[in-house]
């Protein structure tokens, strides 16, 4: 049967969505996350559905890919179908081709699970390894203790100290509260939580966001930031141990984050908070 490939409607994201969330397994590397869709619907939802590709044998969805910018794609395979040779042969043929609208000429990247065929071909296709990241997971079998810090979930018309937090943290000022909200309204959304951390005079000093896959399935934090005024006291590590918590409690089974290997700040900050370094990922890149 023909692998098609897909953008879609606006109106078929959640789907999409859901699609994906029903793709998560705990004994699975770390792909495509609902979260990162989630995260990028932030830019609105017309926006979020442009950036996915899907592909489809007989109207099932066998593969999902977000573009996250025009120079890089983001994907996973279905279950059954992580070393299905037809389906790997039709997203790289995709991938490789600028007129099938996936990736332009050029310098390019494609992220996906090394124990995919799709890995694999694009490797046998010649296209090199890009910079290392490392994944890492925290087990939610036991519970988690946050101290040090008052975390508060993020309500919708209580965002500012949120999004200050966010924009202080990454540099960028593009993160307001009307972003916020856009995301918020999203599917994706609907099994996430945006946490605040305090100190102890009550400053906002981190923030992030953690998302559901649903229960028995692997959660994610998809950003995590401490305010740039108020880094070195240990406020990463319990904004991490915050969101390994609210995952837990929404029924998680674990909670992941990947980050590149070359940032070992980030890397000892969650390893700090007990999450544990999987294999590093490579993606593959052209150009």
């Amino acid at each position: 049967m023909t692998v098609e490939l897909g953008t879609p409607s606006p109106q078929l994201l959640p789907r999409v969505v859901e699609t994906l969330r029903g793709w998560q397994d705990e004994s699975a590397p770390l792909q495509l996350h609902p979260g990162d869709l989630g995260w990028y619907w932030r830019l609105g939802t017309d926006a979020a559905a442009a950036a996915v590709r899907t592909w489809s044998r007989d109207d099932e969805v066998v593969a999902i890919g977000l573009l996250d910018g025009p120079d890089a794609l983001r994907m996973t395979v279905a279950p059954g179908a992580w070393q299905d040779d037809d389906v790997a042969q039709q997203v790289v043929a995709d991938v490789c081709d600028p007129v099938r609208g996936v990736l332009p000429d050029g310098a390019v990247v494609v992220e996906a699970p090394h124990a995919t065929r799709v890995h694999e071909l694009l490797g046998e296709r010649g296209w090199g390894a890009g910079g290392p990241w490392t994944p890492l997971r925290r087990d939610l079998t036991d519970p988690v203790e946050v101290d040090g810090l008052h975390v508060e979930v993020v309500e919708a018309g209580r965002t500012a100290e949120f999004t200050a937090v966010h924009r202080a943290a990454w540099g960028n000022e593009r993160f307001t509260d009307e972003v916020w909200q856009t995301m918020a309204a999203g599917s994706a959304f609907v099994d996430a939580r945006c946490l605040l951390g305090r100190d102890a005079a009550g400053v906002p000093v981190a923030g992030v966001t953690v998302w559901s896959a649903g229960p028995g399935r692997p959660g994610l934090l998809e950003p995590m930031g401490v305010h740039a005024a108020h880094r070195g006291s240990g406020y990463g590590r319990r904004i991490c141990l915050a969101a390994a918590a609210e995952l837990r409690a929404l029924g998680s089974s674990s909670a992941l984050v990947c980050t590149p290997t070359a940032n070992v700040t980030a890397v000892a900050t969650y390893r700090s908070a007990g999450f544990q370094p999987e294999p590093e990922r490579l993606d593959r890149t052209r150009g």
